[in-house]
């Protein structure tokens, strides 16, 4: 069971055409991850009004992608056909079509970006330090402005078999999918793999209002961290992903009960979720802090989770409305007096929202955004 992104051949209307972004030759040297990539990377510069002519503007520009496995079903592929064929039977763009940095690579090259690039390859927090390295690059002068997010394509039978072993995947609602994701709810059994990308345009404040850009949000604070404790599990108290959010509330110089809104990383496990829980509740104490998961909706996209997340918070400041956790009826009792939206969307003025993300590895990192006015 996984969400998978419809193909414009099943889905005429919204399904993904990559062939409206990439030329049928360079498909084959590629990932889908990467084609994601490459097709978010064009909405984003197109919303955004940015297409750098001059060299200076090229060499200010920074690309940083994330993904958290790359490109698994090439290496898959590789692999069987090394065995079924032998190796002299490989592509000589085998390698370059699932290297991990390579969506950064090919967004780099098909739009002449020149500046710092990076591809975080930190598990599930990966889409969140990509736009916080991004951000990082501008603030130290290195870019003014910079592509950002993160890219993932890992459904594939062998990823789904290991994540299961691992007993990380949903496997108690097979017969009703869209219940499966169920974050924060006392029934949850795992997470329900997706794909996707998303990516976002960040640029200083001097630069986007020199170029007569009306900003989205505005990324205050960054923070993050390690747990230092297991390799697949963070600790029951959620010590790391507290001094994450801590450190991006801090960087802001804002306090936490200025704080509107949380875009839990919560994935529907029940040791993360816990944990996470465990977190907002020590750092926010009784500050009713809206918290929600739209992994409820959209499935775990992994490396890309931080930067669709990014986005879903963006909106959330934008139209003043708190996206809901879906499939929550029964609250872990984790969760008691914490101020958790279920079900259904709530309006609500928000000024302030933490958009989180943690991965394998003990990876914490958080995104503080601040509406824009």
């Amino acid at each position: 069971m996984a969400g998978q992104v419809p193909s414009i051949d099943s889905d005429p209307l919204h399904g993904f055409d990559p062939l409206a972004t990439i030329p049928a030759k360079e498909r084959k040297k590629m990932d889908r991850f990467i084609e994601f990539a490459l097709v978010a990377a064009r909405e984003a510069l197109t919303q955004a009004g940015w297409a750098p002519a001059s060299a200076a503007e090229q060499e200010r520009t920074a690309t940083v992608i994330a993904t958290g496995i790359g490109g698994f079903s090439e290496i898959a592929n590789a692999v069987h056909t090394t065995d079924e064929r032998g190796p002299r039977r490989l592509s000589p763009f085998t390698i370059p079509s699932f290297l991990a940095n390579l969506a950064a690579g090919h967004v780099s090259i098909a739009h002449g970006f020149r500046g710092p690039i990076g591809a975080p390859v930190t598990a599930c927090a990966a889409g969140a330090q990509a736009i916080g390295d991004a951000a990082r690059m501008i603030r130290s002068g290195e870019a003014d402005i910079a592509l950002c997010g993160g890219a993932e394509a890992a459904i594939h039978r062998v990823s789904l078999a290991g994540f299961a072993a691992a007993r990380a995947l949903s496997s108690a609602y097979s017969d009703q999918p869209e219940a499966a994701s169920r974050p924060f709810d006392r029934d949850r059994d795992g997470f329900v793999m997706g794909e996707g990308a998303g990516l976002i345009v960040i640029e200083s404040l001097e630069h986007a209002l020199a170029r007569g850009a009306t900003p989205l949000a505005e990324l205050v604070g960054y923070g993050t961290s390690a747990d230092a404790y297991h390799l697949t599990a963070g600790p029951e108290d959620g010590n790391g992903a507290r001094r994450a959010m801590e450190t991006a509330i801090r960087q802001a110089g804002v306090t936490v009960d200025e704080i509107d809104h949380i875009n839990a990383h919560a994935t529907s496990t029940q040791v993360g979720d816990k944990g996470e829980l465990a977190a907002i509740k020590t750092l926010f104490g009784s500050h009713p802090v809206a918290i929600t998961s739209t992994k409820s909706a959209t499935g775990h996209l992994l490396g890309a989770a931080g930067g669709i997340e990014a986005i879903f918070t963006i909106q959330a400041l934008r139209d003043q409305v708190v996206p809901p956790t879906l499939n929550l009826h029964h609250p872990d009792e984790e969760a008691a007096g914490m101020n958790l939206v279920a079900l259904q969307a709530r309006p609500q003025k928000m000024r302030y929202a933490l958009s989180n993300g943690f991965g394998f590895g003990g990876v914490n990192a958080s995104l503080l955004l601040k509406r824009w006015q």
